[in-house]
């Protein structure tokens, strides 16, 4: 049964989108039944072009991923989500809507690579991406089929914590 994990940041704009993308590309290339996708609570509407130029320098590509609500996920119409990840500290303090499936919730931060200065962003963003990356490997690395809720969480919480 394939696992769902919902990204969230502010703006689903840079790190919930490069989350996703890393842990799509991730999961695919080690065979994990594991599927991403990211939202925001009050997303941009546009995916910040030093978070695609990152992706594309690493090989990954954009198929198609865009800013969109986090109202997408809610509702009988929605998957169940298995495990959200909040990655930015004003997504993480906000109240979120009810997701369907009762999954485990974590943060996950990373500081904004949008915030660095214009000569310093593009390489910001491949730091982030990077980090990203190998917190995505870690989650990937867990027996996620066989892991109870409260197993998974307190596997998530020492992840944050690397």
């Amino acid at each position: 049964m394939t696992k769902n994990v919902l990204i969230l940041c502010t703006h689903n704009s840079a790190r919930s989108v490069l989350s996703e993308a890393m842990l799509n590309h991730w999961a695919k290339k080690l065979g994990k039944d594991v599927r991403a996708f990211s939202a925001g609570s009050s997303p941009s509407g546009r995916i910040n072009p030093f978070a695609l130029q990152a992706l594309e320098s690493a090989g990954i590509e954009n198929p198609g991923y865009r800013s969109k609500s986090w109202d997408e996920f809610v509702g009988p119409q929605a998957e169940p989500m298995h495990i959200v990840i909040t990655v930015c500290d004003s997504a993480a303090s906000e109240q979120c809507p009810y997701w369907s499936g009762s999954p485990v919730q974590v943060h996950w931060g990373y500081a904004d690579p949008s915030n660095a200065p214009e000569s310093e962003r593009a390489a910001a963003f491949e730091v982030t991406r990077q980090a990203i990356g190998y917190r995505m490997l870690q989650l990937l690395q867990l027996p996620l089929e066989k892991m109870n809720n409260q197993e998974l969480q307190a596997s998530l919480e020492t992840i944050s914590r690397n």
